[in-house]
C-alpha cells in the first residue's frame, strides 16, 4: 500500500507546479483561488483519511470487525451460511431461528450514529469549515474565480486515488 510520505511529497510537488504556473501566468487571482482551493481540499482528503482509519482501529478493538475467514463472496450470496456442507437441510426451525436472529440486528438510531463516528469526526467537521470559509472569503473580497478555484479543488482527490490505484496495480 502506497505511504502517506509518498502521497504527500506527491501532492508537495503538484502545489509546487501550480504555484509556478500562476507565479509566471501572474495571474494573482488564480494563485489566491487555486492555494485556498488545493490547501482545502487537501485538508478534507486527509481529514476523511484520518477519521475512517480511527473508526477502523476502535472497531478492531472492540472486536466488531471478525470473520475473516468467510470468503466476501461468501457473505454477500449465503450471510446466513444455509448454503454449507455442515447444513445439509434446512426446517422451519433453522428458519425461525433466522428470522429472530434478522430481528436482533435491526439498527437502532442510536447504533447508526454510534457507527457513523468517521463522518461526524472533528477532522472532518473543522476541514470542511475551512473549506467553507476559503469560499466565502473569497466570494466576499471578489476575488473568486469559479474555474480556478472549482479545478484546485478536484486536483488532490484525483491524484490521490490515482496514486493509490498505481499502488494496488504494483
Amino acid at each position: 500500500m502506497m505511504s502517506l510520505r509518498k502521497i504527500i511529497n506527491a501532492l508537495l510537488i503538484v502545489d509546487i507546479g501550480i504555484v509556478l504556473f500562476t507565479y509566471l501566468s501572474g495571474n494573482r487571482v488564480w494563485f489566491i483561488n487555486s492555494q485556498i482551493g488545493f490547501i482545502s481540499s487537501t485538508l478534507v482528503v486527509f481529514a476523511s483519511f484520518l477519521s475512517y482509519r480511527d473508526m477502523v482501529n476502535r472497531r478492531l478493538k472492540s472486536g466488531a470487525i471478525g470473520d475473516l475467514q468467510k470468503d466476501t463472496i461468501d457473505k454477500i450470496e449465503d450471510p446466513y451460511s444455509l448454503y454449507d456442507d455442515s447444513n445439509s437441510r434446512v426446517d422451519e426451525v433453522d428458519i425461525k431461528e433466522l428470522k429472530a436472529e434478522l430481528k436482533k440486528e435491526r439498527v437502532s438510531t442510536f447504533e447508526a450514529l454510534k457507527n457513523s463516528k468517521a463522518t461526524l469526526s472533528l477532522y472532518r467537521i473543522g476541514a470542511y469549515i475551512i473549506l467553507i470559509l476559503g469560499f466565502f472569503y473569497l466570494n466576499k473580497t471578489h476575488q473568486l474565480d469559479i474555474i480556478s478555484y472549482l479545478f484546485s479543488l478536484l486536483i488532490p482527490p484525483v491524484l490521490i486515488v490515482l496514486l493509490l490505484f498505481k499502488g494496488l496495480k504494483r
